[in-house]
C-alpha cells in the first residue's frame, strides 16, 4: 500500500521542485465533461516535462458521430509546444489553449479552453470529495503521485459556432512523478457517478484472461474508501475490438460491494505514443442507480496490433 497523503494548496501548483534533473519527470492534470444526452464527452489535458520545457496535451470532444481524432467533433493533442516559466497550474494559460485556475484549493476549479472559432470552454468544476491518494503502486500509475476526485463540472462550450451547455457529474485527476514514453502497459482507467453522493473509481491490469482490480475507491453516502478487490468484466465487438459492454465487481475495504454495469453511448480512440486509450462515455447502472462515466480501455500499440491480427486471422482474412 502507497502512502496515505492529505492534499493541500501545494498540490494545486507544479512539483517541479519534487521532479529533480530525471528527463522523464512529468506532471499533468485531467479534467472531464460530458453531455450525456447528446453522447458528448469531453476532456481538458495537460502533461508538462519541467526538465525539458515542454508542454502537452489539448482538448477533445466526441459523440457517436466518429471514432476516429481526425474525424471526432474537435481533437487537439499538441507534444511539445513550450512550458511557460512565468505561471504556475494554480492560475496558468498554457499554450495548448487549457487555462485552470484554482477557486478553493483543492476542490474548485474555473477551467477554460480556446481555440476559436472551432473550439471555446468555460467551465467550473466543484469537487463533491476531497481528492483520494493512489492506494497502491501495482496500478499503472506506479509509484508516482497521483490523486483522483468526483466533482460537478458546469458552464458551457461553444463548439464550431453552437452553444452546448455542461451541467454534469465527473472525475478529474492528478499525477507527478516518472513517466517513460515506452512504459504502458495494457490496463483499464474506469469511472462511474451516479449521484454526487455515490460513484467509483476502478484501475485494473491484465493477467491471462482475468482484468483484476489494482487500485480505486467507492464513494457511497459521502464517504470514501479504497478497493480492497475486484474485477472488470467486458463484451467486444468483434469487427472493431472496442467494448460493447463493460462489468465491474468490487468490494471495499469495509466489505461495501459495488456492483456497475455499463453500455457505451461514444467513443474516441486517442493514440498516446506507444499506446492506444479507447476511451468509451459510458452509460451506467451503479448499484442499481443510473449514472455516467468512463471506459479507458488502454493497449500497448503493438498489443493491439496482434489482438486484431489473430482476429483477420481467425475470420479467414490476412493477419
Amino acid at each position: 500500500m502507497a502512502e496515505q497523503r492529505i492534499f493541500t494548496a501545494r498540490d494545486d501548483r507544479f512539483h517541479f521542485d519534487e521532479l529533480a534533473g530525471d528527463w522523464w519527470s512529468t506532471e499533468t492534470a485531467w479534467f472531464s465533461f460530458s453531455h450525456p444526452e447528446r453522447r458528448l464527452g469531453g476532456w481538458l489535458y495537460t502533461l508538462a516535462r519541467p526538465n525539458i520545457g515542454t508542454v502537452a496535451g489539448g482538448a477533445w470532444v466526441w459523440d457517436d458521430s466518429a471514432h476516429l481524432p481526425w474525424e471526432v467533433l474537435y481533437s487537439a493533442n499538441y507534444t511539445a509546444l513550450e512550458l511557460p516559466r512565468d505561471q504556475n497550474l494554480d492560475d496558468v494559460t498554457l499554450p495548448t489553449g487549457v487555462s485552470i485556475r484554482v477557486i478553493e484549493p483543492c476542490m474548485s476549479y474555473a477551467l477554460g479552453y480556446n481555440d476559436a472559432p472551432r473550439l471555446r470552454a468555460a467551465l467550473r468544476f466543484e469537487g463533491v470529495m476531497p481528492p483520494a491518494p493512489l492506494t497502491s503502486t501495482g496500478s499503472t500509475f506506479g509509484r508516482s503521485h497521483h490523486f483522483d476526485q468526483i466533482g460537478r463540472v458546469s458552464g458551457e462550450i461553444v463548439l464550431h459556432g453552437e452553444t452546448i451547455p455542461i451541467d454534469c457529474l465527473a472525475v478529474r485527476d492528478r499525477t507527478w512523478g516518472r513517466r517513460r514514453e515506452d512504459r504502458p502497459r495494457q490496463a483499464a482507467y474506469v469511472t462511474g457517478v451516479a449521484t454526487a453522493r455515490h460513484g467509483f473509481l476502478a484501475v485494473t491490469n491484465v493477467e491471462a484472461d482475468r482484468n483484476p482490480v489494482a487500485y480505486g475507491f467507492l464513494h457511497r453516502d459521502g464517504r470514501t474508501l479504497p478497493l480492497t478487490q475486484g474485477e472488470r468484466r467486458v463484451e467486444r465487438d468483434r469487427e472493431n475490438g472496442w467494448i460493447t459492454r463493460v462489468e465491474i465487481r468490487a468490494h471495499d475495504t469495509e466489505g461495501r460491494t459495488l456492483h456497475a454495469l455499463g453500455e457505451p453511448l461514444s467513443r474516441i480512440v486517442i493514440n498516446r505514443h506507444t499506446f492506444i486509450d479507447i476511451n468509451s462515455l459510458v452509460r451506467w447502472e451503479i448499484n442499481g442507480e443510473g449514472g455516467h462515466g468512463e471506459d479507458q480501455d488502454m493497449w500497448p500499440v503493438h498489443r493491439w496490433s496482434r489482438m486484431r491480427r489473430n482476429v483477420r486471422s481467425a475470420n479467414g482474412g490476412n493477419a
